[in-house]
């Protein structure tokens, strides 16, 4: 599923097309997604100018003057710019037509995508408002998982998957990260040293940043914001490659399962 290098690579490709851009009209063709888009959309965002577009975690953030569209690409969707004459396919659920005479065009094969308005701080949203700190950012750091991770039992691997803790760490990149920083993803999280956390947050960013510069990972359903594929799947070290050798020490990678998802790590290498 489209993660936080995925959504970022989005919102840095739709920004120069739509910020300052007059919205002409709306057309909801599917209003049957995780949540239903509201009926009353259309009217909110007719006539609205974009005035920012940001992220938060997975969640994009169209800024409009009357509130804020909220949009969340789920487990396959795609969000693009395109001429206003471009033909719709079958899984197209929503155009935002611009005056500019392009649209911003919704698409999501599986519908566990949303498209919601809100009206004020968009931050206080139910969906945002307990999210944790940005993985990017000086807040997320070796002693903020340090001191979160106290006595918790959980393991490493799902500690930082968990929004609460921060936000944007799929499952792609948890494997890759903890494979970088030495940390085997069945350790308890109360159990990992400060030094070794410091370790894990400064792979989380090296992580996520080279993502984002190679425009995310597209292993089956992503597309960016101009169509094209991510690029950051020839970089991975582990997820993927259960009974690989380690490109490291040469040991072949074992995969589990965690949460009902796929963990790959190197016995050797991670501990």
């Amino acid at each position: 599923m489209p993660e936080l290098p995925e959504v970022e690579t989005s919102r840095r490709g739709l920004e120069p097309h739509i910020t300052g851009q007059k919205i002409s009209t709306a057309l909801v063709r599917e209003s049957r997604l995780r949540w239903p888009i509201p009926a009353e959309l259309p009217a909110y965002l007719q006539g609205g100018i974009v005035r920012s577009i940001t992220r938060r975690g997975k969640y994009l953030l169209f800024k409009l003057d009357e509130g804020t569209l909220l949009m969340h690409l789920g487990m396959s969707g795609n969000v693009r710019v395109v001429p206003k004459d471009c033909p719709a396919t079958k899984h197209d659920h929503m155009d935002v037509v611009l005056a500019s005479g392009n649209m911003l065009r919704f698409n999501d094969p599986r519908r566990f995508g949303a498209v919601l308005w809100v009206q004020g701080d968009p931050f206080q949203h139910a969906l945002l408002k307990h999210l944790g700190p940005e993985p990017l950012t000086d807040e997320f750091c070796g002693e903020y998982l340090h001191q979160r991770a106290r006595s918790k039992k959980v393991a490493a691997k799902t500690y930082l998957m968990d929004s609460k803790v921060v936000v944007g760490v799929g499952n792609i990149y948890a494997n890759e990260a903890l494979f970088r920083a030495g940390v085997r993803p069945t350790r308890s999280a109360g159990r990992i040293s400060l030094p070794r956390y410091e370790a894990l947050a400064q792979t989380v960013k090296e992580v996520l940043g080279e993502a984002i510069a190679q425009g995310g990972t597209t292993l089956k359903d992503f597309l960016g914001s101009d169509g094209k594929p991510g690029y950051f799947k020839q970089s991975l070290q582990v997820y993927g490659r259960a009974g690989e050798p380690c490109f490291v020490c040469g040991k072949v990678l074992t995969e589990i399962r965690q949460a009902q998802r796929s963990t790959v790590f190197c016995g050797q290498c991670q501990k």
